[in-house]
């Protein structure tokens, strides 16, 4: 998931260091319709890192000749005051736009396209100073302009190639109502649009309907058939670099993936770890094996059985629970089995493991939001397209549905600072439950689960009965459904926003000081773990000094 800007082969040469000390990532899932229970086709993410969490509605029209769309970088850091926005050129306008939800990394358009990101860097060789875009930049223009994956990919795909892609390698998990799609980009290496070549290199594969694509922070298009058009698209030329470069040799399996990130970043297991977690949730039985950093995955599997979007949910709050790499159960989380593990540099790190680094969940505390998206081609897409959206941490947060035809959100999911604590941003709520958490996990994230899951449950629910409802409105007249669902989702919005806060508060004045309130208004004292207590020398100085008095006794 990070965003970098190739200004020069020195920057990029230190990228592999950068990395190590400070990666930020995700972990998307795509589940195809024939793997999901109700023939959705479904795309999540977890943006994990500092990024701008707040929605926008970009509302979509139509444009007039000469109109030019302005293109910025780095949006997705729009939050940090310590990364400005910088306009690095205008492109011109489409003649129509349909309406998309800007975020850190956009993801739903009003045509139930969804999609869903993740960062690869890739090689050094292809870094390009001169491209105009990021992903993100990608993402606003594909939502804006296509109403299927197959179109985004081709919109994308073709503005890379003519203004040039400025980013490391970047993934795309993109839905709509019948297909799912991996879509992965990199840049041209020295390039100018001056060259007359293509100012990016791209693939994409169609994920086989009745199967589940995982992937995380490396790329995961492997051989490719270039004959198969049904399943695979790419950009122009994109054999020719690395037939030159001696990545590739003619004849050979044209594997994108080990031509165009031979080395993905992180210590051994940083991508692999989650990439085999998810696969062995979905496909138990399937029994995949722990892999390093440069060995691959199947590109989808079929799920033992069909997805629910809740599965997805709990996929993403996993912390290797039950594993040889349980976050909750190693020294580290002691003594309260907390599974969160703060940055580490490597220049505290022991001398002899200078290149390791703690062990990555899917679940992380730096996440800025996740979701989990529904397309669905049976119903309008007013009604069809539904984004559960969390705020902060995945384990911790409240996944609200949000549905594609909505024309307005409230102020404190579309604004917010995040240099300085702010009382009227949603994200701020989610983020100080699960910091509070922190002080007594395994006391608080129970507490947490159980009011998340009352949240949830009820929209969940009541699903069925306002998708009727809005269907029966659609049918007489679509404004009113969307005015209905604009209502729905809003008053969601605002009975969590408001219900986290006050939830925040209860656990502040519950937990405190290493005691718990009783709802008669007694605390308790839990105190610690007895094999905690012995392994940290609970009373050892006690019986120290009593023997040593004995003896001293002993010899008057």
């Amino acid at each position: 998931m990070k965003s970098i800007r190739f200004s020069s082969f020195l920057f990029v040469g230190v990228l592999a260091v950068f990395f190590a000390t400070t990666a930020m990532a995700c972990t998307p899932l795509g589940v195809g319709a024939k793997a999901s229970v109700d023939g959705s086709v479904m795309v999540s993410h977890t943006c994990d890192g500092w990024y701008d969490h707040r929605i926008k509605i970009v509302p979509g029209g139509e444009h007039k000749p000469g109109e030019m769309v302005e293109i910025y970088n780095i949006l997705c850091y729009d939050t940090r005051p310590d990364r400005p926005l910088k306009k690095v050129g205008e492109i011109p306008q489409a003649e129509k736009t349909y309406t998309y939800f800007h975020i850190g990394y956009p993801f739903m358009n009003d045509q139930q396209l969804m999609m869903g990101e993740f960062t690869w860097s890739g090689r050094d060789e292809l870094g390009s100073p001169e491209g105009l875009f990021y992903i993100e930049n990608l993402e606003d223009l594909g939502l804006a302009r296509a109403a299927t994956a197959r179109e985004a990919i081709t919109v994308m795909g073709e503005l890379a190639e003519k203004y040039g892609y400025a980013d490391g390698g970047e993934t795309l998990v993109i839905g709509d109502k019948k297909e799912l799609w991996v879509f992965e980009v990199c840049g041209p290496g020295l390039w100018n649009r001056e060259s007359g070549r293509p100012g990016a290199h791209w693939a994409a594969q169609r994920v086989p309907d009745d199967e589940v694509f995982v992937g995380a922070n490396r790329a995961r298009i492997g051989a490719m058939n270039f004959e198969d058009k049904e399943n695979f698209m790419y950009s122009t030329d994109i054999t020719k670099l690395p037939e030159q470069m001696g990545w590739w040799k003619p004849g050979t399996p044209f594997h994108f993936a080990d031509i165009f990130n031979p080395e993905p970043y992180g210590y051994p297991y940083y991508q692999a770890r989650r990439e085999w977690r998810a696969l062995n949730l979905v496909a138990p039985s399937q029994k995949f094996d722990v892999l390093g950093e440069y060995e691959h995955y199947p590109f989808s599997v079929k799920p033992d059985k069909k997805l629910r979007v809740k599965d997805i949910m709990d996929i993403y709050s996993d912390h290797l629970e039950g594993t040889d790499y349980d976050l909750t159960k190693d020294a580290a989380s002691e003594p309260f089995g907390n599974p969160n593990r703060w940055p580490t540099p490597v220049s505290v790190r022991p001398e002899d493991r200078k290149g390791m680094d703690w062990e990555r969940p899917i679940a992380m505390f730096r996440c800025s939001y996740s979701f989990v998206s529904q397309s669905r081609d049976w119903l309008p897409n007013p009604i069809g397209g539904v984004l559960w959206f969390g705020q902060d941490a995945p384990d911790t947060t409240v996944y609200v549905p949000i549905y594609c035809g909505v024309t307005e959100l409230p102020k404190p999911w579309t604004t917010g600072k995040r240099a300085e604590f702010d009382r009227d941003s949603a994200w701020w709520a989610f983020n100080l439950v699960n910091n509070w958490a922190n002080l007594r996990w395994d006391a608080m994230y129970k507490v947490i689960r159980e009011k998340k899951a009352e949240f949830e449950n009820e929209f969940f629910s009541m699903q069925s009965e306002v998708e009727e409802n809005a269907l029966a409105r659609y049918k007489e007249d679509p404004a009113k459904a969307v005015a209905y669902l604009t209502k729905y989702t809003n008053d969601n919005l605002n009975k969590v926003e408001k219900g986290w806060w006050n939830f925040a508060f209860h656990l502040i004045g519950k937990f405190y000081d290493g005691g718990i309130i009783s709802e008669e208004g007694k605390m308790t004292s839990p105190g610690y773990p007895a094999g905690y207590l012995k392994k940290v020398g609970f009373g050892d100085l006690t019986i120290r000094d009593l023997e040593l008095k004995k003896v001293q006794e002993t010899k008057k």
